[in-house]
C-alpha cells in the first residue's frame, strides 16, 4: 500500500538537499511524496519530477521593522493554507528540514495531530527548528551533538547523519592516496554554492608563496565567483601553478575523491560529503552564518580529527602559506585526518532518516484528519 509523505523545507541547498535525498528514498520504496517550500524549490522540481511541489505563505522574520510587522499575519495565512493542503493530502507523516518556509506547514501538521519529525543539518539548532522542536514527535540530527536542543527534547532525538547525493555515495569508497615524494598534490578549493571572494583573494597568493618544490607539485581545482576568475587565474599563471578555475564544477564528488586536501566553507552538506568520501579539509567557516553554525560544524569535524578550522579573520596569504607548507610536509597529518574524516560520516544517513519517517507513518493518527 502506497503511503504519502509531506516534506517541508526552506529554499536553500542546505535544506533542500537532504529533503531531496529522503524524497527519492521514499519514492524508491513505492511511496508518494509532496514538498512544501518557497519559489526557490523550482530546481528541485526539475531534478525530481515525481515529487509534487506546493507553496504556502510564510512570514519573513528579520529584515527590518516592515518585515517584522507583517510576519505574524503572513505566518497565520500560511498555516491556514498548509492546514487545507494537509487535510486534502492526508499524509502519514510530515517531515521538516528547517528554514522559515517550513514553519507554517509544520505548525499546521502539529495542530492536526499528524506524526511529525524534524531534521537538523547543522551542529546548532536553526531558529525555525528551535521553534518547532518542542512540538514534534521526533528530531533527527546531522551531527552527533547539536547545540540549542533543550534537555527535555533529547530523548526524542536520533543522530541519523546528513544525507548526501547519490553521486557522493558512488565515490564514497575511493581509497585516500596521500601525497608522494615526486608526485602531485591535488587541492580542491570550494567557496560554497555562491563562491567566496575571500578564497580567491587569499588562496592564489598563499599558494604562490609556497616553496617552488611544492608549487611544482600542485594540481589545483578552484571554484570562484565569475568576477574573481580572471584575477585568481592570473596569479596562478604567473607563478606556474597548474590550476583549473570555474565558477561551477559539475563533478565535485569526483574532484573531492581525487583531492588530497580540500579547502572550503563549513556548511553541513559540505562536511557530510567530506565525511562520506573521507577527505581531510581546511575549513574556513562563513562568519555571517546564522548563529555562527558553520564554526560549530567545522569545530565538530576538527575535534573528530577530520581537519582543521581557520577563521576568516585569520586567513592571510603569508600565514596560510606557512601553515600549508607545514601541513603538506607532515607525512602523517593528511592520511590520519582522512581516516578520521571517514569515521565521522554516516553513509547510511538517508536510510536511517527514511526508517524514522516510515516508523512514524505507522503510528495511529486521529480520525477525521482527511477532508
Amino acid at each position: 500500500m502506497k503511503q504519502l509523505f509531506v516534506l517541508a523545507s526552506g529554499g536553500t541547498g542546505g535544506h533542500l538537499f537532504p529533503a531531496e535525498s529522503l524524497g527519492v528514498e521514499l519514492l524508491g520504496g513505492g511511496n508518494k511524496v509532496h514538498l512544501v517550500a518557497d519559489s526557490r524549490a523550482e530546481t528541485f522540481a526539475r531534478r525530481v519530477p515525481d515529487i509534487a511541489i506546493h507553496q504556502v505563505r510564510t512570514g519573513q522574520f528579520g529584515g527590518g521593522p516592515t518585515h517584522a510587522a507583517h510576519a505574524p499575519g503572513e505566518l497565520a495565512l500560511g498555516i491556514l493554507q498548509a492546514r487545507r493542503l494537509l487535510r486534502r493530502l492526508d499524509p502519514v507523516c510530515v517531515i521538516g528540514f528547517g528554514g522559515y518556509p517550513s514553519v507554517p506547514t509544520m505548525l499546521a501538521a502539529v495542530y492536526l495531530g499528524l506524526p511529525t519529525m524534524l531534521h537538523e543539518q547543522n551542529a546548532v539548532l536553526g531558529r525555525a527548528n528551535r521553534l518547532l522542536a518542542p512540538r514534534v514527535r521526533r528530531i533527527a540530527t546531522g551531527f552527533p551533538l547539536t547545540a540549542g536542543l533543550r534537555p527535555v527534547d533529547r530523548p526524542r532525538t536520533v543522530h541519523t547523519g546528513n544525507p548526501v547525493r547519490p553521486a557522493v555515495l558512488a565515490v564514497g569508497q575511493a581509497k585516500y592516496k596521500p601525497p608522494q615524494r615526486g608526485g602531485t598534490i591535488e587541492l580542491l578549493i570550494l567557496g560554497g554554492s555562491q563562491g567566496a571572494r575571500i578564497m580567491s583573494e587569499v588562496m592564489p597568493p598563499a599558494l604562490a608563496a609556497l616553496p617552488s618544490r611544492i608549487r611544482e607539485m600542485l594540481r589545483v581545482s578552484h571554484q570562484a565567483r565569475p568576477e574573481d576568475l580572471a584575477g585568481a587565474e592570473a596569479i596562478y599563471r604567473e607563478n606556474r601553478i597548474h590550476a583549473q578555475l570555474k565558477s561551477f564544477f559539475d563533478d565535485v564528488p569526483e574532484k573531492m575523491a581525487r583531492a588530497q586536501l580540500v579547502i572550503c566553507r563549513a556548511g553541513a552538506s559540505t562536511i557530510a560529503e567530506l565525511a562520506t568520501i573521507g577527505r581531510p579539509a581546511l575549513l574556513v567557516p562563513y562568519p555571517h552564518a546564522m548563529d555562527d553554525h558553520q564554526t560549530a560544524n567545522g569545530q565538530a569535524f576538527a575535534d573528530a580529527g577530520g581537519g582543521w578550522v581557520v577563521s576568516q579573520a585569520e586567513l592571510r596569504p603569508d600565514t596560510l602559506a606557512l601553515y600549508l607548507e607545514n601541513l603538506l610536509g607532515d607525512p602523517m597529518a593528511l592520511p590520519e585526518a582522512a581516516l578520521r574524516a571517514g569515521e565521522f560520516g554516516r553513509r547510511d544517513a538517508t536510510r536511517r532518516l527514511a526508517q524514522l519517517a516510515l516508523e512514524l507513518g505507522r503510528v495511529s493518527r486521529p480520525q477525521g484528519c482527511a477532508a
